[in-house]
């Protein structure tokens, strides 16, 4: 059952491959991208001289938002950061619906984690062709409150797939508060994936032992994604239990954001694959 937190929801897609196709298949292709709320990113100085997009409409937005569904079509499992849940700069458009609606598929949810009520609407969004079995919102502790994870479990028991969408704080310290406890959730479970703009680079996700140790996590071959316009920065990740290995990493192409997308191909375990098969 796909639960809806109060800025969650769920679409419905004929076009959109079911879970038992997916599953047939045997490998899954996820996708992890902080949007920056479609602001057309190219240079330092665009920071500057297109921030008044950050509070206001522009007519372009909804063309390139049209863009990047085309490009999300291609994928499974989608996680977005800085997305707009429906605000004025948004010209009112819930971007996590928007995408869901493009790209054709059947299930979205919304995390709202800063509401600055008609003004900005910041938030995580989640994209999913599989029937998510329980879908969980955490608001992550920090100095400043507004981060967020959405934890999403497809299948049941043991062997379920568990994916954590998450974007971290820009702080050191807000980080560490917030890989202790995501590492009390990840702990127990068995078949991990997080994904999102952690923030920090793979040496720093190293170097935080208990996150690290907790459940092993291997980062997918570290990709430079940030700045979007010339890469330097490994800050988007999609980190992978050691029950789970990648087939195929790669960065896309710049899609507007400050950001690059980081993709990965991701075959599933025999155990895992049965408990994510619908039961018939």
């Amino acid at each position: 059952m796909l639960e809806h937190g109060h800025t969650g929801g769920q679409t419905r897609s004929p076009a959109s491959p079911s879970t038992s196709a997916l599953v047939e298949r045997g490998h899954i292709r996820l996708l992890t991208f902080n949007l920056q709320v479609g602001i057309q990113t190219s240079a330092y100085h665009h920071y500057l001289t297109r921030s008044w997009q950050h509070v206001l409409p522009n007519p372009q937005r909804l063309k390139r938002l049209a863009l990047v569904g085309s490009v999300l079509e291609q994928f499974d499992v989608v996680g977005l950061q800085e997305v707009d849940g429906g605000s004025f700069r948004s010209s009112r458009v819930n971007q996590v619906e928007y995408l869901a609606a493009q790209a054709k598929f059947p299930h979205y949810f919304q995390q709202l984690n800063r509401n600055l009520g008609h003004f900005a609407q910041h938030s995580n969004g989640l994209l999913s062709r599989l029937t998510p079995s329980h879908i969980e919102e955490h608001r992550l502790p920090g100095m400043l409150p507004g981060r967020g994870a959405i934890h999403v479990r497809y299948g049941e028991g043991p062997d379920a797939l568990h994916i954590f969408v998450a974007h971290l704080a820009l702080s050191h310290r807000g980080r560490v508060r917030q890989l202790n406890y995501l590492s009390d959730i990840i702990e127990p479970l068995r078949h991990v994936v997080v994904m999102g703009d952690l923030n920090c680079t793979p040496e720093q996700l190293h170097a935080h032992e208990r996150f690290s140790t907790s459940l092993p996590l291997y980062p997918v071959k570290p990709l430079l994604s940030y700045p979007s316009w010339q890469p330097r920065r490994a800050l988007d990740h999609i980190l992978l239990s050691q029950t789970l290995e990648a087939a195929d990493v790669r960065v896309l192409d710049h899609l507007f954001s400050d950001h690059l997308p980081i993709a990965v191909d991701l075959p599933l375990p025999a155990a895992c694959l049965a408990a994510i098969q619908p039961s018939v």
